[in-house]
């Protein structure tokens, strides 16, 4: 079973573009929502991320919703903990693909950085 973990220099969950996701009214609250749209920048990028250095700048007072944890996940989507994990990481791959393509450093990093939390 592997287990998720966030790889520096992505950034790819930082692409807020909410026309790409159309569904935000169903897993955030009214003042979530409102605080999503007004960090997209009209690129469709956070605002708070550092796109040369792919860094967030609000890292430590990020939103709720752009943490992974077992009760963000469990309020916004219904997923159970022990879920989190495969959810965390198909979310991930898809988003990453979307962004960087099938292809990408990105999504080899990530791959491989998940391949190291395998437990045989």
């Amino acid at each position: 079973m592997a287990t998720w973990q966030c790889i520096s220099g992505c950034g790819a969950c930082c692409h807020l573009d909410p026309t790409e996701r159309p569904d935000l009214a169903d897993y955030l609250n009214k003042d979530e929502l409102q605080q999503y749209l007004s960090m997209v920048g009209s690129d469709g990028w956070c605002i708070n991320f550092d796109r040369l250095n792919r860094k967030c700048e609000i890292y430590e007072q990020r939103p709720r919703f752009c943490h992974v944890e077992p009760e963000t996940f469990y309020d916004m989507f219904g997923i159970e903990p022990e879920e989190l994990d495969e959810f965390a990481i198909a979310c991930c791959e898809e988003n990453i693909e979307s962004i960087y393509g099938d292809r990408s450093i990105e999504l080899l990093s990530f791959e491989q950085a998940i391949r190291n939390t395998e437990v045989i």
